[in-house]
């Protein structure tokens, strides 16, 4: 009898009125196929949250039929509009896992990450589409800012890169085939998370958590969203973990 997929899912909101972060995991019936997507949706209204919770459900759903790539698409496709019309929108990453296999596939679009878990060190997996890190790429030494209000200013890219950080280059709305990157990884562990979880806990916490909690997926889920701390302002954004174990290979 082929060992399961376990997987273990925890979100904790932040300090405005929605939790607008959206987890979904779905099994595919009748297969081993799991599939997990997270939508941190832009904005904080019932309306965004409906939509999250909607996008996340239909990466999920898609994904374990057709792969991640065709699922985040498929949520894309509620973010669409004619131009200059305002939808609601968010970013995504998706993971599909089997039971019968040690890889898995993912995908992603925005900020939001997928770690994985070699058994001894934790890996980021995913690039973030940010400006942010756009600039880091291609932004030279210095870039010239040129705010709203005030005059013109110079700094170093990466001063420049952390102001940009937060902002997507390629949300679900603005997101194509050509845009969502693909990959397959061999981690035993695989974990996807909310910028609201890894953007507001130190990498080497991070990674502490995950090496202590590595055997129980629902623990270290809780644990991932538990140590998100507010920023100097006191603002927390919403955080959420999906963790997906995948079996011992054989």
């Amino acid at each position: 009898m082929t060992t399961p997929v376990i997987t273990a899912v925890a979100t904790r909101q932040g300090t405005r009125s929605h939790n607008a972060d959206a987890a979904t995991v779905y099994r595919l019936p009748g297969t081993p196929m799991v599939a997990a997507a997270i939508v941190d949706g832009i904005g904080n209204t019932a309306d965004v949250v409906t939509f999250a919770r909607t996008a996340a459900e239909v990466a999920a759903r898609v994904g374990a039929r057709r792969g991640p790539l065709l699922g985040i698409l498929a949520a894309a496709e509620m973010a669409t509009a004619p131009p200059g019309v305002q939808v609601e929108d968010g970013v995504a990453v998706a993971a599909v896992a089997s039971a019968d296999s040690s890889t898995t596939a993912i995908a992603w679009t925005g900020d939001s990450r997928i770690y994985g878990w070699t058994g001894s060190r934790l890996v980021q997996r995913s690039t973030d589409q940010t400006m942010g890190t756009w600039l880091r790429a291609w932004g030279g030494t210095a870039v010239t800012l040129h705010p709203s209000h005030g005059p013109d200013t110079t700094v170093p890219t990466e001063d420049a890169a952390r102001v940009l950080d937060d902002l997507a280059r390629a949300a679900l709305a603005r997101c194509s085939i050509a845009t969502v990157p693909i990959c397959y990884i061999s981690d035993p562990m695989v974990i996807l998370t909310s910028d609201g979880a890894h953007g507001q806990i130190p990498p080497a916490v991070l990674e502490t958590l995950v090496r202590d909690h590595a055997h129980a997926p629902q623990t270290l889920a809780d644990a991932i969203v538990t140590a998100a701390q507010p920023d100097t302002d006191g603002y927390r954004d919403d955080a959420t973990a999906i963790v997906i174990a995948l079996p011992p290979r054989t």
